[in-house]
């Protein structure tokens, strides 16, 4: 396990990219097939189960080193990562280290550990500790409990491994998508056979830039085609060997949450993989996201769910046809493909509307307007544009319209985690009610790292009552949060429920005096159902 011990630090240390890929590349050429299968798998997100819980780690290192639990978890607290907290805890120089294991053995043992008991667990855990170094203690926890951000996108894992084994990024970034089990296949099997025996597999989405220059400089307004941006989950629907796979963009199979897209077996061609927007439309109306996030995370979906939250797919691009792989064609092509094979008249999949205009001006009040349409702004897509792989610049672009706002008072801080574990960057706050502050919604991003340790102090100097690592404060700061969504909800105090909460800007210039009602963020309801 050394050796990616090694990795990882040397990973952490750095912030260059190019540094990032060629200590990934020496370490896919230099280590084991199976270990070099596992980084791949951590860095990307894929993990087992966790046979052991935060609380029996705190516990048991609590034990240990004699510590009362409450100042383990205070540990933990400030320094914002567990598997940090008890490197420093549990660590001891008094005896040999001896642990010569590989990454993929200690990862099978610790796997194994599902089925033990809670003193094997136990007894298993804090043998590892006595004899690894503070380093491996460290990413010894992170196996267990932890999430490896250092820094490394999949981006960046895609570019190392194109770079060691000599095969495409594009091919690199297939392989990887799906739902493979690091315990059930191997490097070889995931990087050089043809696989061609999942036929769930998805395609990488593309992704679009936010919208940066003027609309005059992307040239002239035939070579474009414009379309509605959607406000739901993007997926892929993909149709082979006669069977139906929906895929998340986060690469998770939902294909059970939404059983009626069984039917689209009757009317699409097999060998289909299709990209839109899975969204909740009822009666030719399209509800809000809220909506949508009750069919989620579902293992059952009832018929009556189905009735009272019918999902749809709005097709925009094809990625497959006649079981082949045609993200290669320009857009307009693919497009006259998309067109031929979408039934008309289909409750449960539509063509995605192409906005027809003359003159960027035009597709200006377009684009204002697109609330109207429930949708959050526009996509602009160049025509002869290929499907690409990942976010790129220059042929897509997403053109939202801009966030709701509303001025908030600060009423509750939170400490951070990470870098930040000592800063308060966790915000609640509140609004106007019958003359009392009603909490409303969290945010923590937004400000700058300047204002972040001015809001600090001042939660420090200004604090009322401690709850952990939360601490409520005189209201007396207002911010502007920015929001894109907007619905009822019976699980908040406020009786609203935010969609994407930022902070916008410090409002200096306003009292708390001057923050906005409840009855003002409730009249935005209208505005965006």
């Amino acid at each position: 396990m050394k050796q990616f011990v090694d990795l990882y630090k040397q990973l952490d240390e750095t912030t260059s990219s190019n540094e990032k890929i060629a200590l990934l590349k020496n370490y896919f050429l230099s280590a084991s097939n199976d270990d070099s299968l596992w980084c791949i798998a951590l860095f990307i997100g894929k993990r087992f189960k966790k046979p052991i819980s935060s609380t029996q780690l705190k516990q048991w290192v609590a034990e240990k080193t004699n510590l009362p639990y409450w100042l383990v978890d205070e540990c933990h607290h400030i320094a914002g990562d567990l598997g940090e907290t008890i490197a420093h805890l549990a660590y001891t120089n008094n005896s040999e280290k001896n642990i010569l294991k590989n990454l993929n053995e200690i990862i099978i043992e610790i796997a194994s550990l599902k089925n033990k008991s809670d003193d094997d667990k136990k007894a298993f855990i804090k043998e590892y500790w006595n004899q690894l170094t503070k380093d491996e203690i460290f990413i010894f926890n992170k196996l267990i409990s932890g999430s490896f951000r250092v820094g490394v996108s999949e981006k960046i894992i895609i570019k190392a491994l194109s770079i060691a084994f000599k095969i495409q990024e594009n091919e690199i970034a297939h392989k990887l998508m799906g739902n493979w089990n690091p315990f059930e296949t191997n490097l070889n099997e995931l990087l050089f056979s043809n696989q061609t025996e999942n036929f769930s597999k998805p395609y990488p989405f593309y992704l679009a830039y936010a919208l940066e220059n003027e609309l005059n400089n992307l040239g002239h307004t035939k070579d474009w085609q414009a379309e509605y941006k959607w406000d739901g989950i993007r997926g892929q629907i993909i149709f082979r060997n006669h069977e139906i796979f929906i895929w998340s963009r986060g690469e998770e199979l939902i294909t059970h949450q939404f059983p009626e897209f069984e039917h689209l077996k009757k009317h699409l061609p097999d060998g289909t993989v299709l990209d839109g927007e899975i969204v909740i439309l009822k009666n030719n109306e399209l509800l809000s996201f809220q909506h949508l996030q009750k069919r989620l995370g579902r293992k059952n979906v009832s018929k009556k769910t189905m009735e009272e939250l019918p999902a749809a797919f709005i097709a925009y691009d094809i990625l497959e046809h006649q079981s082949k792989d045609i993200r290669q064609l320009p857009l307009s092509e693919r497009r006259n493909i998309l067109e031929n094979i979408i039934p008309s008249n289909n409750v449960l999949i539509h063509l995605s509307e192409k906005i027809h205009f003359s003159t960027w001006d035009e597709l200006k009040e377009i684009q204002q307007k697109s609330r109207t349409k429930s949708a959050e702004g526009l996509m602009l897509k160049h025509r002869n544009s290929s499907y690409q792989v990942g976010r790129k610049k220059g042929d897509w672009w997403k053109w939202k319209i801009n966030p709701y706002s509303i001025d908030a008072v600060l009423t509750y801080a939170m400490q951070g985690h990470g870098r930040r574990a000592n800063l308060f960057t966790d915000y609640t706050f509140a609004l106007w009610h019958n003359g009392e502050l009603v909490t409303f919604t969290k945010a923590y991003s937004g400000l700058s790292d300047e204002e972040i340790k001015e809001v600090d102090a001042f939660v420090r100097k200004n604090t009322i009552e401690k709850f952990g690592p939360v601490r409520s404060v005189t209201p007396q700061l207002v911010f502007e949060i920015a929001f894109e969504g907007i619905a009822f909800s019976k699980r908040h105090k406020s009786g609203v429920a935010l969609r994407f909460p930022r902070i916008a800007r410090w409002r200096k210039d306003k009292s708390i005096s001057e923050a906005n009602t409840l009855d003002d963020l409730i009249k935005l309801i209208s505005q965006h159902v």
